[in-house]
C-alpha cells in the first residue's frame, strides 16, 4: 500500500535551522521513497512500510543528534500526492 506523509518539525532551541535541514538530508538519503521539502512542511511518499520506518528512523536520530523537538504528521494511506 502506498503512503503518503506530511511532517513539520519544530525544534525546541533557538537555533533551530540546522535541525530542520539535518532531518530533511537524513529523509533524503533514503532510497525508494519521494520527498519533496516546501518552506513548512516535507512530503514523503512511498511503501506505507518504508515512509513509517525512514519517519521513525530519521525523528529519533534528530532528538539524539540535534535534540528535542515536535513534530506534526499527518498521513494519507492509499494515496499519491505526488506524481512519480
Amino acid at each position: 500500500m502506498k503512503l503518503s506523509a506530511e511532517i513539520t518539525m519544530y525544534p525546541l532551541q533557538d537555533d533551530y535551522l540546522p535541525a530542520i535541514v539535518a532531518i530533511i538530508d537524513k529523509l533524503n538519503a533514503y532510497e525508494g521513497l519521494i520527498i519533496e521539502t516546501f518552506p513548512s512542511t516535507t512530503l514523503i511518499v512511498g511503501d506505507y512500510d518504508q515512509v513509517m520506518t525512514a519517519l521513525g528512523d530519521a525523528m529519533k536520530w534528530s532528538v539524539e543528534a540535534c535534540g528535542k523537538a515536535a513534530f506534526v504528521t499527518k498521513f494519507l494511506p492509499d494515496t499519491e500526492l505526488l506524481s512519480e
